[in-house]
């Protein structure tokens, strides 16, 4: 068994996530297909990102920080948890948010439920919370706070650790079902989460291709940003694939925009749900499946595949207007 470089990290997720496999979507689409559930990873309404949390605040604590300060969207799953799991580990969240203060609905309710320090940019770029997250974070400096500032889906190579490690936990379970797909689905925003699968799958020799459906940015954007975040994972946890390989992100399906739904999206999140008892998020979850379901019934998949079900469930409560 492959070992990884010891770095600081803070249990929060509920492991090993469980490998369901799911017949009647499979029967549907004509494609053998199973979940991943990382939706279930223990901490809040669970969702992918709490396994990038657990190097991140093992980071902060490691650091001696006393807060953390991260941002994105008001209805970000990512910003959430990031205060979730600061407010398990002592620290104080702050949290910048690109655009004005709208009624709280789903995970900026919770945000706020949690006792976050809320903060908005005004402005409509996204961009603009990264400037805001260096700017509150000199402030707090200045008053003698020492935080931790982690940018937007926590997407950087200690962030994308998380799912170097999680690899390991689905290589074993496969092992444990003697399954083999040949894909790995999953949406891709901010990227972290695909860097950390492509980077475990190539350390691990694993048998399938980890396919990302970008909900967010530009098909080549995405690939340089995997390869780098991989790459910089792998070099964190002191290992150096034999093959690099290339990186398969597939456009096409952002349907109205980032942070919104699409009519593709909520057919396939339906026919998830009626099947199989599970609710994907609209703005990500979704898109991915919408992409897969078009790939099996075009025969242009060869089953079996997995697909990392990422979370996201107080999206579904947001209503339209939401931003992530």
């Amino acid at each position: 068994m492959k070992h990884l470089v010891s770095l600081p990290r803070i249990p929060l997720v509920a492991a090993a996530t469980p490998l369901q496999p799911a017949p009647r979507l499979s029967a549907e689409i004509g494609v053998e297909v199973w979940f991943k559930r990382d939706d279930l990873t223990g901490l809040g309404l669970g969702g992918n990102k709490v396994r990038g949390l657990e190097y991140l605040l093992g980071d902060a604590l490691d650091q001696g920080c006393d807060c953390l300060v991260t941002g994105a969207g008001s209805q970000s799953n990512w910003a959430m948890l990031a205060a979730l799991a600061a407010r398990r580990c002592g620290l104080t969240p702050y949290l910048v948010f690109y655009g004005s203060r709208t009624r709280p609905t789903g995970n900026l309710l919770l945000s706020e439920f949690l006792g976050a320090d809320v903060r908005f940019t005004g402005e409509l770029e996204r961009a603009s919370v990264d400037a805001g997250i260096d700017k509150l974070g000199a402030e707090l400096s200045a008053a003698g706070r020492r935080p931790y500032l982690v940018p937007r889906g926590g997407a950087t190579p200690l962030g994308a650790a998380g799912y170097v490690r999680a690899s390991m936990e689905l290589a074993e379970q496969l092992m444990a079902t003697g399954l083999a797909p040949s894909q790995l689905w999953l949406a891709t925003g901010s990227c972290g989460t695909q860097a950390g699968l492509v980077a475990g799958s190539r350390w691990l020799h694993s048998p399938y291709d980890v396919v990302g459906v970008s909900v967010s940015r530009p098909v080549d954007e995405c690939v340089t940003r995997v390869e780098s975040l991989a790459r910089g994972a792998s070099s964190l946890l002191g290992f150096s694939p034999d093959d690099d390989g290339c990186v398969t992100v597939l456009g096409g399906y952002l349907g109205q925009g980032y942070g919104r739904g699409s009519l593709a999206g909520d057919a396939a999140a339906q026919l998830v749900a009626r099947t199989e008892g599970i609710f994907l998020d609209p703005v990500f979850g979704a898109k991915a499946m919408a992409a897969l379901v078009d790939a099996a019934r075009a025969g242009s998949v060869d089953g079996p595949v997995v697909f990392l079900v990422s979370g996201g469930a107080p999206t579904l409560f947001a209503g339209p207007k939401g931003s992530l």
